[in-house]
């Protein structure tokens, strides 16, 4: 199993870090890809500690959308801020989590339409894939990676809920679609729905952790050893036994990312 998408940097990993890796590494989980905010030092530093307990881990580096305003002066100021660390961090595979997020506005969208821009030239400068955030800006999300990509860029839409809309936009532009344990969640059989035509070969895995801890952890802190429950409910959607799904998500990961 796969773990495409965690924030095992994050500070509230901190205390109990080695424990973590030790669970996911029981579970069967073979490598996750941790989110680093580019030119966060903390971050950074936990990532060191991290590989060192778990040297399957992989890197992506991106400013988020919600701190895209820090950089409101000059979005090139971004794309520096992840190149500099690409070159930093030898794990690095992707660029991200990047994109445009209009639920919280954080940013204001002008700002986060130049530094999501940005970045996605850096992506296409390094040949890497790009780790999509879009929430409430499906549209924009992807008339820029059309306009900036021309179809050169490939990557996921990380942690999907959006509408089958989306989805067939994500697919036609060669991307792939992440779930993660919002997919548990009784109220999810739109999400469900949706994400029951996605084919298992587009198809990856994710916790998204700390956050969106699957059912029956809901509520609690999330971590990459459930990333089992996401496999779990794909296996039910499609009828398909989870060591099967298990085995051709983690193919998706190896051809997307190249780790």
């Amino acid at each position: 199993m796969i773990d495409s998408h965690c924030h095992l940097a994050d500070e509230t990993f901190a205390a109990d870090l080695e424990e973590v890796v030790r669970r996911a590494q029981d579970a069967g989980v073979e490598r996750a890809l941790i989110i680093l905010e580019a030119g966060n030092p903390k971050e950074a530093a936990q990532a060191e500690r991290v590989e060192q307990l778990w040297p399957g881990v992989r890197f992506s580096i991106g400013v988020h959308p919600h701190q895209a305003h820090e950089f409101a002066d000059d979005p090139e100021r971004a794309a520096a801020a992840v190149r500099d660390q690409w070159a930093a961090t030898p794990s690095a595979r992707a660029v991200g989590e990047i994109g445009l997020d209009y639920h919280y506005d954080y940013s204001p969208r002008d700002v986060q339409h130049g530094v999501f821009r940005a970045q996605l030239r850096v992506a296409l400068e390094l040949d890497r894939p790009v780790v999509i955030h879009t929430r409430e800006a499906d549209e924009d999300t992807i008339a820029i990676l059309h306009e900036e990509g021309g179809g050169r860029l490939r990557g996921v839409l990380h942690c999907f809920t959006g509408t089958p809309a989306l989805r067939d936009a994500g697919l036609e532009l060669g991307f792939y679609i992440s779930l993660a344990g919002i997919l548990t969640f009784p109220k999810a059989a739109d999400l469900r729905d949706t994400a029951r035509a996605v084919p298992l070969d587009r198809l990856l895995t994710e916790t998204d952790c700390p956050f969106l801890a699957p059912v029956p952890y809901r509520g609690k802190r999330n971590e990459p050893a459930y990333v089992a429950r996401v496999i779990g409910a794909l296996a039910e959607m499609h009828q398909t036994p989870a060591g099967e799904v298990a085995r051709r998500t983690t193919s998706n990961f190896h051809t997307l990312f190249r780790p």
